[in-house]
């Protein structure tokens, strides 16, 4: 039977303690205790359905924690402030001095940054690989190798992993395989394909409204449990903990994604096939011309399509900033980093969310001046908002 991601989010139940449809907001940072041997014993982390302080976790965050593991297949979830602070601390609780990563080479730019830059001072290295390639990706495994990373669907080249093939490099050679679904929630669930850990930039689509940051972290119970441990587990010690009128926002707007979804993607295969017939190199994984597609038809959950992304080369900079510049100045969006909100959303991420990354690697990798990452709005009428994209683009010369 097919995994209806929407349906275990749909099933949750939750009732606020007056009685609400919405869970009560724990508006707590401390809890208290009726015995002194039951607080020992929650420091110890071993009384459950009891609460010690909001940086281990609170009520709120674990609601919002379990609808996000639901959807995603797993056995729970841990909610942080911000994507990195989901992303960085289930790295370095499986890594320690000497260990290696082998990771994609088209990440988001703080991912990069931080096994480029970062992780190397805490003596992990990390071997930087094509993820399309799985021989290059087996090839680079050494003995010391701990995690195979990538993302499902990259930012911002938009290449698809193949997670069930990552899987079996990653059981044969005893490795935890964490992958980033920031990109396609709903569409694709890793976790089902043989995912170890799935993260997410709660920020982005889950959300939806551009108005607060999170990320989420989705395993075993064991996993969990180890990053919240107060002895030794990163999301504890680091302490990226989500507040929790935050996380009762996002856990309202997540009933509403695969709504969301389902325009995004929509939206976003009609224009990217008008502008591939248009002559725009035109990168989305719902295009037959694109590398990844027959491997993402194979793993979509289809209802939800090929999702929000898509990118189009202007041929340089200087088009791609005067076409951005354009749109906004027409109402057709905001020139803006991030994505998943109502309104389209465009950037050239060689100089922005990319920009982490050295411009030689960036050549290296196909990401070329001129590309502009588009995140698709839920735009009502997508086929006017093509005719005035079009426009633009035929005004700055893009297209005649």
């Amino acid at each position: 039977m097919a995994f209806k991601p929407a349906d275990k989010i749909q099933d949750l139940q939750y009732f606020g303690e007056f009685g609400g449809v919405n869970p009560s907001i724990s508006d707590s940072s401390t809890y208290t205790f009726l015995s002194a041997k039951t607080m020992f014993d929650t420091f110890e982390g071993n009384a459950d359905g009891c609460y010690l302080y909001s940086r281990h976790t609170s009520p709120s965050n674990l609601y919002l924690g379990q609808a996000l593991a639901a959807m995603e297949g797993t056995e729970t979830a841990n909610v942080a402030a911000s994507g990195m602070g989901a992303i960085t601390p289930a790295l370095l609780q499986m890594c320690k001095a000497g260990d290696h990563i082998v990771s994609s080479r088209t990440i988001y730019g703080g991912t990069y940054a931080f096994l480029k830059n970062f992780a190397p001072r805490l003596n992990i290295e990390t071997s930087f690989v094509d993820i399309t390639k799985l021989d290059q990706v087996e090839a680079a495994i050494t003995e010391n190798t701990k995690v195979l990373y990538c993302e499902t669907v990259s930012n911002p080249l938009l290449e698809v992993a193949d997670i069930e093939g990552l899987s079996k490099i990653a059981k044969k050679h005893n490795l935890q395989l964490l992958v980033d679904n920031t990109f396609s929630p709903l569409s694709l669930s890793p976790g089902k394909l043989g995912a170890d850990v799935v993260l997410h930039s709660l920020t982005k689509f889950i959300n939806g409204s551009s108005d607060t940051m999170g990320g989420v972290t989705c395993g075993t119970q064991e996993f969990i449990d180890s990053l919240r441990n107060v002895n030794d587990g990163a999301n504890m010690l680091l302490g990226p903990a989500m507040d929790s009128l935050r996380a009762a926002s996002i856990l309202k707007n997540l009933r509403t994604l695969h709504i969301r979804i389902k325009q995004h993607s929509e939206n976003a295969l009609y224009l990217a096939e008008k502008f591939e017939a248009d002559g725009l190199k035109t990168v989305y994984p719902g295009l037959k011309s694109h590398s990844g597609h027959e491997i993402y038809k194979k793993m979509m959950n289809k209802e939800y399509g090929f999702g929000g992304m898509l990118t189009v080369d202007a041929g340089s900079i200087d088009k791609a900033n005067e076409l951005m510049e354009l749109m906004q100045e027409r109402n057709l969006g905001y020139l803006a980093v991030s994505l998943g909100f109502y309104k389209t959303l465009f950037s050239a991420p060689g100089s922005s969310t990319s920009s982490e990354i050295p411009e030689d690697e960036q050549k290296e990798m196909g990401l070329s001046d001129g590309l502009i990452r588009f995140s698709i709005g839920l735009d009502n009428d997508i086929e006017r908002t093509y005719t005035m994209m079009r426009e633009c683009m035929v005004k700055v010369g893009i297209l005649k």
